[in-house]
């Protein structure tokens, strides 16, 4: 007899999000190669438009791909509703989009495990499209009734959730991770030229968002007058405003913003910042500090239980708050070649710890356990 995993994976098909695209993407793959003897992974995707991608080629090894007869943003309500096409079985999203319905786990064998890859619901919901927000508050109610269990990325985030919710013991870690193969390119110095990357400079990923931590960095800056900043995955929306701090910091001029890159793009950026900067106040996994740590690059990381967890000693932390605590920290890695070296080797020795085989390895021992 044959246990089919049935994976969510409307972010291939119609993705809202860079990171969680990515995340289910490789998810899925991890899950396709580590699936125990006699188990399979079947996708469940909403209709697709014109030019959607194909998931079968895209995770090769599942073992079918079945559609539901709704688009994403449909199927995303009805789920919301309490709707349930396509539930049933053993279901795990990557997400909290999923048939979240009553369900029987102990007679019938169904279980739905569904994941919150961010608190910004709780801690940051200005800062949320209204739309989204009700529908992130409307699907965790829902999780709180029907899921078996759910995956968040760190204990920082477990601990966090576990106060705001009756979640309980369904609260389960299993870490993310940088793309599978996410390394320096070979011809990193020519894409560099072609990014037009200033000399010396720090980066980031960041947003107009306060959470995001941006305004920090740049007042930072404005203590090295021949440093520039590089900042990534930037909302086309959000330039202006960035622009805006720049000017208000002094230091519109070294400041160079960046839309979502190819993975060989950032790998060229983080390899060859002086420093990747993780400025975030949020609580949710840190996917661009553990592709910074792939390629060995120095981070500066905000001084939270989230970064400290995720990046143990392969981080130089900012324990104040203001540019004076943020140019220091910044200082103490750019005049000391020892030091920056050191936390480089350091940061391609935490990046081993996180693996999606490993996650696939966790989310199959998950369901067995349920």
């Amino acid at each position: 007899m044959t246990t089919t995993l049935r994976l969510v994976l409307d972010q291939l098909v119609a993705p809202t999000d860079s990171l969680l695209h990515t995340a289910s993407l490789e998810l899925a793959r991890g899950l396709v190669a580590s699936a125990p003897r006699g188990c399979e992974v079947e996708a469940i995707v909403p209709a697709g438009g014109a030019g959607a991608p194909d998931v079968a080629e895209l995770v090769p090894g599942l073992a079918r791909v079945t559609r539901a007869p709704l688009q994403r943003r449909e199927l995303a309500a009805a789920w919301q509703l309490g709707v349930g096409p396509l539930s049933g079985g053993m279901v795990h999203a990557p997400t909290l989009m999923a048939p979240l319905v009553k369900h029987d786990r102990v007679h019938d064998g169904e279980q739905t495990v569904v994941t919150i890859n961010t608190l910004d619901a709780f801690t940051a919901p200005d800062e949320m499209p209204r739309g989204r927000l009700t529908w992130a508050r409307g699907m965790l109610r829902r999780a709180q009734r029907h899921a078996d269990a759910v995956v968040v990325p760190t204990h920082a985030m477990a601990a966090e959730l576990g106060e705001r919710t009756a979640l309980g013991d369904r609260i389960r870690v299993i870490p993310g991770a940088p793309p599978t193969g996410f390394a320096a390119p070979a011809d990193a110095a020519a894409r560099a030229a072609a990014l037009g990357l200033p000399e010396r400079f720090v980066a980031m990923s960041g947003s107009a968002h306060a959470s995001a931590g941006v305004a920090d960095a740049l007042r930072g800056l404005a203590l090295d007058s021949e440093l520039s900043l590089v900042v990534l995955d930037v909302p086309g929306a959000d330039a202006e405003e960035l622009r805006e701090l720049a000017e208000a910091a002094g230091v519109a001029s070294r400041m160079q913003l960046f839309g979502d890159l190819a993975a060989a793009e950032r790998a060229t950026i983080w390899s060859r910042a002086d420093a990747v900067l993780a400025a975030s106040t949020g609580i949710a996994f840190p996917f661009r500090m553990v592709e910074a740590f792939a390629v060995g690059a120095p981070v500066v990381a905000r001084d939270t239980a989230t970064y400290r967890e995720v990046a143990a000693d392969a981080a130089t932390f900012v324990t104040g708050e203001g540019a004076d605590a943020w140019g220091a920290a910044i200082a103490t890695v750019l005049d000391d070649a020892d030091a920056a070296k050191r936390l480089g080797v350091l940061a391609g020795d935490r990046s081993r710890g996180f693996s999606w085989l490993d996650a696939g390895d966790r989310v199959w021992a998950l369901h067995a356990e349920l």
